[in-house]
């Protein structure tokens, strides 16, 4: 007999992966930290349906996270609605820790000044030899950043133990015209937009001041 196909990848499973990445943790320090077997944090990462609530919530606690967030149920949730924890703290970031966080890539957002007024859009990012590139289309707000100074600011709101982080970056914008630089930017972050296709432009955004603050609470976990 054939063998059954494969189950797809679980909406759960490509949460879990993406927390235990952005952590740093192996599968193996998954399992150790929850109770459970290597091998079963593969299977649920990679084919299996969503475990039983008890496993959700060792998961959760091994992850720094709550089974809402590894489910999605927060998903269309704007973060940061919990009240502010008794050891919150500002820290203003220097500008190499700046850097390193605005570095990881991912999504962040351009503030343009547009004839119907200013406009600020989310775009997908990356980072490369110090300027901070994005993927649009003509007659766009975010095509605008080629002609004039623009703010990038990029964040993360961790909603579990009410901490986060915000970096901004100031500096004009251009449009990349040189056909080595869109080579290496294609092959680098090919598909990069979440918009979909027809986005053909690559624009840059060059810093030239960079600030950021983290938000910590001192008396939870570092």
């Amino acid at each position: 007999m054939d063998a059954p196909p494969p189950r797809h990848r679980t909406d759960f499973g490509r949460r879990l992966a993406a927390r235990r990445e952005e952590l740093g943790l192996t599968r193996e320090e998954v399992a150790e930290r929850s109770g459970a077997v290597p091998g079963y944090i593969r299977y649920i990462e990679e084919r299996g349906e969503a475990p039983g609530i008890g496993v959700m919530l060792r998961l959760a606690e091994a992850l720094g996270t709550s089974v809402d967030a590894l489910t999605g149920r927060t998903a269309d949730e704007p973060p940061g609605r919990g009240t502010a924890p008794a050891g919150a703290a500002l820290r203003v970031l220097d500008e190499n820790e700046c850097r390193t966080l605005l570095s990881r890539g991912g999504v962040g957002r351009v503030a343009v000044e547009t004839p119907e007024g200013p406009v600020i859009a989310p775009v997908n990012y990356l980072v490369s030899e110090g300027e901070i590139f994005y993927r649009t289309a003509p007659g766009t707000a975010p095509y605008s950043a080629g002609v004039q100074e623009v703010c990038f600011e990029v964040d993360r709101i961790d909603d579990t133990f009410r901490r986060g982080w915000s970096v901004l970056a100031v500096g004009p914008g251009r449009l990349v015209t040189g056909e080595a630089e869109v080579r290496s930017l294609e092959a680098k972050a090919p598909g990069l937009a979440w918009a979909g296709e027809g986005r053909p432009i690559w624009l840059a955004i060059t810093p030239r001041r960079i600030t950021g603050r983290r938000i910590t609470n001192e008396l939870g976990p570092s």
